[in-house]
């Protein structure tokens, strides 16, 4: 049975201590394709375009208010004293997979953003959506963001293999799910 759920508007916000979450807007690919074209960056993502442009990443960002108002996906960018420094979204929920994803700027890795943020996706979906669980993977050769996810109360559930778009290989993927 499908859950009828409040729409969650276009202006809607998470704060955290250090952070202000947003929706990510078209007028944010300059960053987003500075801060993806990044090797270290993209090769921890499954499906962005390696290097990305700023064509590429306006594109994808101009599908992100449909999927938000449909319920679809929530992206948000990550900002730090007004400035986009990461993406941490909740996606594929209308298919029940309940996914969150995250991704930073290399300049701001270890300083605890990625839990941060997260946390404050994850808490939005479980309660403020009152979705009934959520999933998350991360590359093999990504441990740190399995740390992030198991201090988030995820628990791993197993292996898969994937198509990673930067690589331009199948890679394996450590999958997560917390069930509240």
């Amino acid at each position: 049975m499908t859950q009828t759920r409040a729409a969650i508007p276009l202006d809607f916000e998470l704060a955290t201590a250090r952070l202000t979450l947003r929706r990510l807007l078209t007028s944010d690919a300059e960053r987003v394709s500075e801060i993806t074209s990044n090797w270290n960056v993209a090769r921890m993502l499954r499906l962005a375009p390696y290097p990305q442009s700023v064509a590429e990443a306006r594109s994808w960002l101009a599908s992100h208010e449909v999927e938000w108002v449909a319920g679809d996906s929530h992206r948000f960018a990550v900002l730090e004293g007004g400035r986009l420094i990461g993406c941490a979204d909740l996606a594929l929920i209308l298919r029940g997979a309940n996914e969150i994803g995250y991704w930073f700027d290399e300049a701001v890795w270890g300083r605890g953003y990625a839990s941060e943020a997260a946390a404050a996706v994850r808490d939005f979906g479980l309660m403020t959506l009152g979705l009934d669980h959520l999933e998350s993977g991360h590359a093999f050769d990504n441990p740190a963001s399995g740390r992030v996810l198991m201090g988030l109360g995820f628990r791993k559930v197993g292996e898969t293999t994937v198509w990673s778009r930067p690589r331009r290989a199948e890679v394996v993927q450590i999958k997560y799910r917390l069930d509240p």
